[in-house]
């Protein structure tokens, strides 16, 4: 199942051919924002030491994951020092990575979004204090009081109230027909994990509700707004956000998952990439080119950039404005003492150098952008594969080359040490097998078959088909599967491979008048938080048709 944030990015801390291009940057020429062109460095006994270093890194990183493809650039004092490419657009296809290949970026959306609101701020046309109601009249939170002190600023903290991922079962997995209309309504059914800005809990329909007020404010859509106020003025040629035509782009990395010992490209994009509601959270794509002059914009603006957004704006979605909590390994590895949120952006100490990042993860698609602003350095990667613990390493290795250069840490080091956490972690909580799991004939199961509606992820139809019962969610068509029976408790067994976790069913009868209801909660509770199955509460409202 997609998501845009898994192990790392809730911040309490989620072999192919090695093809070494020398290849022509592209020219950024809007608005003499041009990037120097770099060649990507091959690893010869010639070559400088920080490249062996780099070249290093990252084909250890590659061989251990097995990645299908990856891009890779660093920026050094400013300047852009290395960028190298290894793996395929898709596994097997013979189609190289280069630098131009678009991959999605997932949650490094936000802070485009919250660029554009900057953008929107310095013109005059938002407030960051202003009401969310003063630009979206219908939004409504769970408390009649969050919905009233809302501002623009608290749908981009994390802060909310919300449960952790709450509601993502309206954006992913895709395609699905959940508007954002439908998420903006649906928001007041979900009731609150915690109160209003008393914690930190990463959320992605609020970064959805931010798109749909810099439209209001903007006075155009969320995906017009960012093509003229963000890529076209930063000359980010390549990246796409709305409907877009996949061969006229051309250059297009699949996302992959990872089976059997290889890599399986996923569903692939139709002809025609269209726009999907999630883009103001997580549905940006770009390529390294454009990653690499998106990150020395906030490095070493020119005095342009500057114009395009004020050195205030850059201050105040780059300042921490929520805490998040410092996980013991970020201590241990890190020397970590303060972490926290901005804009879209997250900052932590690392080896008492300040940084600046964000992580991005859909299904098969995992991406890291590092700023270490006081030194002008940074990195950013771009995966489309299966990469959790391969990003947090190779972030890990890459980011030490800066702020401990004398860590005799290596990659394997960090690799080894990374998969004795989760390790732990799998122990902790254990998913239980499965494969034991036998379906259910709709005749055990007659006293709950029927059709059901959640108040926001809507109707649920849990009927009889072909000897079996099968749960099918109307709005979202890959929510749907067998219902199955392991030891005495019930779970629905998806159909899509790439949907992850399996998900228990609990059956509560009616009673005080009221119809019987249906919960749910993850197979596997370290599964994707992306998966909210504990949010949802279906009711009964009639028998199968």
């Amino acid at each position: 199942m997609a998501a845009t944030l898994r192990s790392e990015e809730r911040a309490g801390v989620k072999s192919r051919s090695r093809h070494r291009p020398t290849l022509p940057c592209k020219a950024l020429i809007a608005f003499a924002f041009a990037m120097p062109c770099v060649a990507a460095f091959a690893a010869s006994p010639s070559a400088p030491p920080e490249t062996r270093n780099y070249d290093q890194i990252l084909d250890t990183v590659v061989a251990r994951y097995h990645l299908p493809g990856i891009a890779l650039g660093v920026i050094e004092h400013g300047k852009v020092v290395y960028i190298a490419t290894r793996g395929e657009t898709v596994a097997g296809s013979g189609q190289k990575i280069t630098p131009r290949t678009l991959f999605e970026i997932a949650s490094n959306s936000k802070a485009m979004t919250t660029a554009l609101l900057g953008r929107l701020v310095d013109q005059g046309k938002l407030h960051w204090d202003d009401p969310v109601t003063k630009y979206l009249p219908d939004f409504q939170m769970y408390d009649p009081w969050v919905t009233k002190n809302m501002r623009v600023a608290d749908l981009l903290t994390h802060s909310s109230g919300l449960p952790e991922g709450g509601g993502d079962l309206m954006l992913w997995p895709e395609p699905n027909a959940f508007t954002r209309a439908d998420i903006i309504h649906g928001l007041r059914y979900i009731k609150p994990g915690y109160s209003f800005r008393s914690k930190y809990e990463y959320d992605n329909l609020l970064y959805v509700v931010a798109g749909e007020v810099a439209a209001a404010a903007g006075g155009a859509p969320y995906e017009t707004l960012m093509h003229r106020e963000v890529f076209q003025p930063l000359g980010l040629s390549r990246c796409q956000v709305g409907e877009w035509n996949r061969d006229t782009v051309g250059d297009v990395a699949a996302p992959h998952s990872r089976q059997d010992g290889r890599n399986i490209p996923q569903q692939p994009d139709n002809p025609v990439v269209p726009a999907i509601t999630s883009a103001p959270a997580g549905g940006i794509r770009c390529d390294l080119d454009d990653m690499l002059a998106w990150a020395r914009n906030w490095l070493v603006p020119t005095p342009a950039q500057l114009q395009w957004l004020s050195a205030e704006q850059r201050h105040v979605l780059q300042s921490p404005h929520m805490l998040i909590p410092v996980s013991e390994q970020r201590h241990n590895w890190d020397d970590s003492h303060i972490m926290a949120y901005g804009y879209g952006w997250r900052m932590t100490d690392v080896d008492g150098t300040w940084t600046v990042w964000h992580t991005g993860t859909l299904d098969g698609m995992y991406s890291e952008l590092m700023l270490l602003p006081d030194r002008k350095d940074g990195f950013v990667f771009l995966i489309n594969g299966e990469a959790e613990s391969a990003r947090t390493v190779l972030g890990e290795a890459l980011l030490k080359h800066f702020t401990q250069p004398d860590d005799t840490h290596d990659v394997t080091w960090y690799a080894d040490a990374q998969q004795r956490a989760d390790e732990q972690a799998s122990k902790r909580a254990a998913a239980p097998d499965t494969s034991k799991a036998t379906a259910v004939a709709p005749a055990a199961l007659a006293a709950w078959t029927g059709r059901y509606r959640d108040p926001w992820l809507g109707d649920l139809m849990l009927c009889p088909s072909g000897g079996r019962v099968r749960f099918a969610v109307a709005k979202s068509p890959r929510l749907n599967g067998d219902v199955m029976r392991l030891g005495n408790r019930d779970l629905v067994h998806w159909s899509h491979h790439d949907m992850d976790p399996d998900a228990w069913l609990d059956f509560h009868p009616a009673q005080g008048g009221q119809p019987a209801m249906l919960t749910m909660a993850k197979v596997d509770a370290l599964g994707d938080f992306s998966s909210d199955y504990e949010d949802l509460h279906f009711v009964r409202t009639g028998d199968c048709p």
